[in-house]
């Protein structure tokens, strides 16, 4: 068997023969594309929903924890901001611990949702990697590999993210500058002039970050497909995009359409039975209320809701990732005639790790 340093390391369970991947072993059409990321997601819906159920659920109930954990230690100052008179101001002592506990909570929800969707972004490559070989996988094989990577995929995530702010923070301080500087002059022509440049500054820097973007939209995968560190993977993302940006640019953003349609479909069911439990709710609450008590009557409406968007983040965390994984195998075939690896290592029993 060939070896490569992008497709070594296949797990999952028995080895049977293989089926045929999910796309054809050669340059991918659009069609191949979409086609590959649809049949992925049917044939290895266990492995991928269930990895990203367990961590958004388990990032929701850190975020539960947290908020209960919080309301305990500040019941006494918000039911002391609940009865302040009209007109009545807060006192510090009060308002304090409030906003503490909120950024405490709101730090460690954002941490949890970080964790669970970079697993997420390694766990969607490590069932491609058996996907496109028509090979079966198991969740503990799947959860080994994506939880090994995910440092890894942290780090392309953060470092992309830090490169598109560059330009993004310019962006916003030129539209800012020029509204600020258009308020402190007397109006007019000048005035007008100052926020036309400003806007026009701002709108100069999107089409930059939308190419940094896009040009490091390959990182992740290649961080867990050639188990490369974070600054290795945003080079071999920045090569392999090369020469085929809008290509790329145009199906990712085709992807985020899809699945934002499809979490949104997902998530009126919800809605709806959510505002018709709160409705039901909200016909005991009153001025004179207790927090908890409004708490406890729009529970329904908040459980639904919050179900809702775990259903349809799956989708979101999942589909685009698919995507941008077999653009990776793509772009490999057509660069570096990655076709005879996939089709040889497509005929021969994996590697299962002990």
């Amino acid at each position: 068997m060939a070896q490569d340093a992008g497709w070594g390391g296949w797990g999952g369970g028995g080895w049977m023969p293989p089926k045929p991947g999910v796309i054809p072993l050669g340059p991918l059409k659009l069609g191949d594309i979409f086609n590959g990321a649809f049949s992925t997601l049917g044939r290895y819906a266990k492995q991928l929903f269930a990895v990203g159920a367990a961590l958004y659920g388990g990032a929701l109930v850190v975020l539960g924890v947290a908020v209960a954990v919080a309301y305990g230690a500040v019941s006494d100052h918000l039911d002391r901001l609940f009865d302040l008179e009209e007109g009545e101001a807060a006192a510090s002592q009060d308002v304090v611990p409030v906003i503490v506990a909120f950024g405490v909570v709101l730090l460690l929800g954002f941490l949890a949702m970080v964790i669970a969707s970079a697993v997420v972004y390694a766990a969607v490559p490590a069932v491609l990697q058996d996907a496109v070989l028509g090979r079966p996988t198991t969740f503990s094989a799947v959860w080994r590999r994506a939880w090994a990577r995910t440092p890894a995929v942290i780090g392309t995530l953060l470092l992309t993210g830090l490169i598109t702010m560059v330009p993004m923070v310019l962006a916003v301080g030129a539209l800012t500058a020029g509204i600020i500087a258009a308020v402190a002059t007397d109006g007019g022509g000048a005035a007008v002039t100052l926020i036309v440049v400003g806007a026009v500054c701002f709108l100069a820097f999107v089409p930059l970050v939308l190419w940094i973007w896009v040009r490091f939209s390959l990182a992740p995968a290649t961080a867990v497909f050639e188990n490369q560190g974070p600054v290795a993977s945003l080079r071999r993302s920045a090569l392999l995009v090369r020469g085929d940006w809008w290509r790329i640019f145009g199906m990712m953003l085709l992807s985020g359409i899809i699945a934002s349609a499809v979490s949104y479909i997902i998530q009126l069911p919800f809605n709806f039975l959510g505002m018709f439990t709160g409705a039901l709710g909200s016909t005991a609450v009153d001025e004179n209320t207790h927090p908890a008590a409004i708490i406890t009557a729009l529970g329904g409406y908040v459980v639904l809701a919050v179900l809702g968007q775990l259903v349809g983040q799956l989708v979101v965390a999942v589909f685009p990732p698919l995507i941008t994984g077999l653009l990776y195998v793509d772009r490999r075939i057509r660069t570096e005639n990655l076709a005879p690896v996939l089709a040889e290592a497509a005929a021969v029993p994996p590697p299962y790790a002990a």
